[in-house]
Parts: C-alpha cells; structure tokens; sequence
C-alpha cells in the first residue's frame, strides 16, 4: 500500500465532515510527544489502556482547583457545583450507551468491578445450583473468574460456546448449546486477546429465546465503535474508563431499570441507603444502592469528558482510520518470515496479536521497547484463549485513534531487528 493510497483511507468520512485529521488528534495527546531510549513514542498497547487527551486532563484538573467537593451532601456550593458535574457525566454515559434512564448507569471501579457486581448481587439472588452460565471461549479473566467463584459459593455450571480457528465465534455452536437451564450468557463483545467481534445482536436474541439474561462486556468496543444498548437489548452492559481515553479507577454498569431494582446491594456504606437504625437499614433506589461510599468523583467527571471527546471526533471516521490501520498492518507483519497472527476472523477490531518463531512474546516486547514501541506481551488475562490457540502468549499491538502508519513501519523495523538478534 503505497502512502497515497493510506491517506485516502484516513479520508474516509461522512458526507460534509471534514477529513479524519491525524496531527490535529495526535496534538491533544501530551504524552504522544515524548521520547523513549530516544526514540517517538509509538503506542501500541491501547487494548491495555489509551492514552490521554488534553480536554480529559483539564476537566479533571479544573474540577480539582475550582469545584471539588464530596458530591450529593452538602447544601453549599462547592458541593452543589461538584454533584452537578457528576450528574451530568452519568447522563453523559446513559447518552454514550443510548440507555433509556440516566438511573439505569452504575459508575463503578472499572468493567471488573461491575462484572462482579452483577456476578454478586444478581446471580447470587437469581440463580441458583445447576443453572448455568454460559460465557465464550476468548472472555478476559474478568469475564471468567466472577463466574467461576459464584460456581464455588452456590454450584452454578460454566458452558463454554466455541471459536474456529480464526477467532470467530460460533453461532450455530452457541445456540445448540444454550437451552432450558441456561439462566444467563456473559460474553465480550470485542476480544481484547485477538480482536474478534462476537455477533452480540444474535447472541443477545438466541439467550432471550430461552428465558436467559445476557451481559456484554463492552470493554473493548466502546473505543471503536458506537455502542446501542437499546438496539442491542442486552440486559447488562459494561465498559472502563480508561480504554475509552478517560481515567483510570472509573467504569459503568448498564442494567436495565426493572432488573437494578430487584438486585440487592453489591456493597454497604454511606451513600446506598435511604435510612440506618442498628435494627435495619432501607436502601437507596438504583443506582446510588449500588455506589456505596464517597465515589470517585473526579474520575467520573474525567469519563465525561473523555466521552465528549469521543464523540465530537465521531465514531465513523474513529472506525474507519482504526480499520485501515489494521489492514495495512496485517500486510505489513505478513512480510515477515515466521510471523504468525494470532486471530484473523473476518470484521475484527484493530487488534494483532502474534508469534514470532524465533522469540518469546516478552523479548519481542523488550526490544521493540528500545524501538520506542509499546506492545503488550503475554496471555493479556486471556489464558483460555491462548490454550485455544496453542500458545503460552503473544506479543500484542493495538490501535488507537491517535496511531500513524508510519508507526506500523516502525513496528516492523523492530520487529525485523527481533529476527537479527535471534538469527
């Protein structure tokens, strides 16, 4: 591919928008900036967490030197100004996902924190022994272990639906193995380990067939692309901050509004009560019944604007500079001998995770640290995934809004010295 034909693919746009504009977007990241052993920084580990822009740092700096006070308490102004800002980040959300309420959105820790408040307060209420749980097999540990401890407390079963070769998920395996018993699905909705797009919509439809709930965990899709609850009609939805280019310490929980409230409290404390004697407590509707505590207010303000950002940028021409990236990337790494890629189902997000013959995931990552490349090495808590694929771990670059394809050219410059030094 040569460089007028990769402009032309970051030029795809809606009709009277103006071009995706790398440089503009590469600006409002600070830290794009900044040399490694002496080299540009390339980021290529925003599976694990993006970077920054400079409107998420100043909203949560302004709120630290202007407005911050403890939120939903206090009668002055500080504390006034501070929940508003909140509140409004949490309908920020409600519009980012297309829920119906602003109370049917949980800020939570991250995307884990809001699986294991599902996994605890609804399947410990709900399910019961024998009822199973059917999760896929490329879920992050964050989407298996919650599962497996309720497993241990009540003796739920774990079904597992299959993928090919290359990733894919298999619908028609899928729906043979759901049926009668099947009390709730759990499954990603992008693959943080190889990129696969799960066909959420039929997995959504097939589950409610059959009387069961379903959660997605959207922690990989919400950076790439529009997220429709409402389209989807997933009974829980969830996503973390800090992929989405907000802070850490701040995810969401989607639950549609009559499933919250029939959910007991995942945690006690101040905030998720109406009123408190030493005989009993009466606790708050949702969501505050499920945000216990001073919340993380600052970070839920962070989310907001990052999710301004987002969507001010637009998911088409996000979707569009992510996807040709990927393409000209799986070209590029299909030049070098020995190299496989981990995961090529068709329509997959910007994700490559690969092999290298010669070396281990973690020397691949070492040396294209000294490249100024950051990739990700290992099994990326996805261990089932890697034994469905037969390897310990992979080497793993991810994309962002923010990437170039020169630093895919750079990437396989380092790649090519991790064959050298192996030779």
């Amino acid at each position: 591919m040569n460089a007028g034909n990769r402009l032309a693919m970051t030029d795809r746009s809606k009709p009277n928008a103006a071009p995706y504009d790398i440089e503009r977007v590469r600006a409002d990241f600070p830290i794009l900036s900044r040399l490694v052993h002496g080299r540009p920084l390339v980021f290529l580990d925003n599976a694990a967490s993006a970077q920054k822009p400079r409107a998420v740092l100043d909203a949560m700096q302004h709120c630290y030197e202007n407005d911050y006070a403890n939120v939903h308490r206090g009668v002055y102004e500080l504390s006034e100004r501070a929940t508003a800002a909140f509140e409004h980040a949490r309908e920020l959300v409600r519009r980012f996902l297309n829920a119906r309420r602003a109370d049917e959105i949980v800020f939570t820790r991250n995307a884990t924190d809001a699986i294991n408040l599902v996994a605890t307060s609804y399947g410990a209420t709900f399910l019961k022994a024998g009822d199973e749980v059917v999760l896929s097999a490329i879920e992050h540990h964050s989407n298996i272990v919650p599962w497996q401890l309720l497993r241990e407390r009540i003796g739920i079963v774990i079904r597992v639906a299959p993928v090919d070769d290359s990733g894919a998920f298999l619908l028609d395996a899928y729906a043979e193995l759901i049926g009668p018993r099947t009390r709730l699905v759990a499954v990603t909705h992008i693959s943080n380990a190889i990129g696969t797009v799960t066909p959420v919509q039929d997995i959504v439809r097939l589950a409610h067939a059959q009387g069961a709930k379903v959660l997605i965990d959207g922690s990989q899709a919400a950076p790439h692309q529009k997220i429709d609850v409402l389209a989807l009609d997933c009974d829980f939805y969830v996503f973390t901050g800090h992929k989405v280019y907000g802070p850490t310490g701040i995810g969401a929980l989607y639950g549609k509004a009559d499933l919250l409230a029939a959910m007991p409290p995942y945690q006690g404390g101040g905030e998720m009560i109406r009123s408190v004697t030493f005989e009993r407590s009466e606790y708050a509707d949702p969501p505050m019944r499920f945000e216990a505590g001073t919340p993380n207010i600052v970070g839920a303000i962070g989310l907001g604007a990052a999710i301004d950002y987002v969507e001010a940028l637009g998911y088409d021409g996000i979707t569009a500079h992510e996807q040709a990236l990927l393409a000209y990337g799986t070209e590029r790494l299909r030049e070098i001998p020995g190299l496989r890629i981990v995961g090529t189902a068709a329509g997959k997000a910007a994700i490559l995770s690969f092999t290298l013959a010669e070396a281990h995931p973690h020397d691949i990552a070492t040396i294209l640290d000294h490249h100024g490349v950051a990739v990700r090495a290992g099994h990326h808590c996805a261990q089932p995934a890697m034994d469905r694929f037969g390897v310990p771990g992979t080497a793993r670059a991810s994309f962002g809004l923010y990437n170039r394809f020169d630093e895919i050219d750079i990437l396989v410059e380092g790649l090519r010295q991790v064959k050298e030094v192996f030779r």
